[in-house]
């Protein structure tokens, strides 16, 4: 067997190319809130599987229709290992990155600025 075909026996086997050499660019989960770790693991595990985690964490997507759409998308794809019970917890994680870790951000960064010199101060 040629060095070629072992190679995409290999790719074969592990159910999407590209996958392992683009697993190391996620989050630190000690830096999540801990209602939202559980959810990020899965998103993690399933969806690096055939892409990037940063495909999606920098999708710029903030609406969970179409979160919905494309989390269906990659479940119907041959190898991702993702079943329909899966996709709650990936949207749910989603969802906290998309729209409420940036909220959260958001507040902090104008709590911050009052501390600092906001009016009377």
């Amino acid at each position: 067997m040629t060095r070629a075909a072992r190679l995409v026996l290999l790719l074969g086997l592990t159910g999407c190319a590209g996958a392992v050499s683009e697993r190391r660019d996620g989050l630190d989960v000690s830096t999540l809130p801990a209602d939202v770790q559980g959810d990020y693991a899965l998103f993690s595990q399933r969806c690096s599987k055939c892409h990037s985690l940063a495909r999606p964490l920098q999708s710029g997507i903030t609406e969970d229709s179409y979160w919905r759409m494309y989390v269906e998308k990659m479940r119907r794809q041959p190898g991702s290992g993702i079943s329909e019970a899966d996709t709650v917890p990936i949207l749910r994680f989603l969802h906290w990155y998309s729209v409420d870790r940036p909220k959260a951000a958001a507040a902090a960064a104008a709590a911050a600025a009052a501390d600092a010199g906001g009016p009377g101060g």
